[in-house]
């Protein structure tokens, strides 16, 4: 029987106009056979701290740290991988002729996704439910991805129902508050420190392409 992964996929200051300047999508992947003990896991974590609510990069604090350094030790000492692409979106040409930001965007889906799942396994993507528009991008993004007979499933999770979504929103806010040149709040420079003291690579530049526990992928578009 083939290995099956679960891969859990999140998006943040991805929206064409919102302001933002980086467009960032992601994964948490973990394999299925994991997933009871990995939940056990961080919900012991969430006791041991006395943590309530969503992890979330946003709730950040320095009360809350020792939770937050647990929950990226937690992730570096165990099977669970993390991938983002990661866009400048000062560098997408929006006047191209026939260039739509809709097709652009299932592009980097695409890139996330497609590039790095083996047809020796099997996976389940999942994808949290944002708004109206979420069941028209979870069929287009089994239209894109059809031909990869390896991918099983196509599901939607909310945020708050998912360790493992709210972890990719962790470790992606890192990376985008870093890209951003923001300092202010120690706490999450300490996370941020914690994340590169683990991987060994500064978070604001692509890893190798072939790096599994922690990959990143700056796209050039210039």
């Amino acid at each position: 029987m083939n290995k099956t992964f679960n891969l859990y996929c999140d998006e943040s200051t991805h929206l064409q106009n919102d302001g933002m300047p980086y467009m960032m999508i992601a994964y948490i992947s973990s394999p299925y056979n994991e997933i009871r003990l990995h939940k056990e896991h961080l919900k012991a974590l969430k006791a041991k701290h006395k943590f309530k609510g969503e992890t979330k990069w946003s709730s950040v604090s320095a009360s809350q740290y020792p939770y937050y350094a647990d929950l990226i030790d937690y992730f570096f000492s165990t099977d669970l991988c993390f991938r983002s692409i990661i866009v400048d979106k000062s560098q997408i040409n929006e006047v191209h002729p026939g260039f739509s930001y809709d097709d652009f965007y299932f592009k980097m889906y695409y890139q996330l996704i497609h590039h790095k799942v083996s047809l020796a396994y099997h996976y389940n993507i999942y994808l949290d439910i944002k708004d109206t528009r979420s069941h028209k991008k979870l069929a287009t993004l089994k239209e894109i991805l059809k031909l990869n007979t390896s991918i099983k499933s196509f599901q939607f999770i909310r945020s708050h129902e998912s360790s493992f979504m709210q972890l990719t929103d962790l470790i992606m806010g890192a990376i985008n508050y870093k890209l951003r040149g923001y300092n202010k709040v120690i706490a999450k420079n300490r996370i941020i420190e914690k994340i590169e003291q683990h991987s060994k690579v500064p978070i604001t530049q692509s890893t190798p392409k072939n790096a599994d526990k922690f990959n990143l992928f700056f796209i050039d578009l210039k």
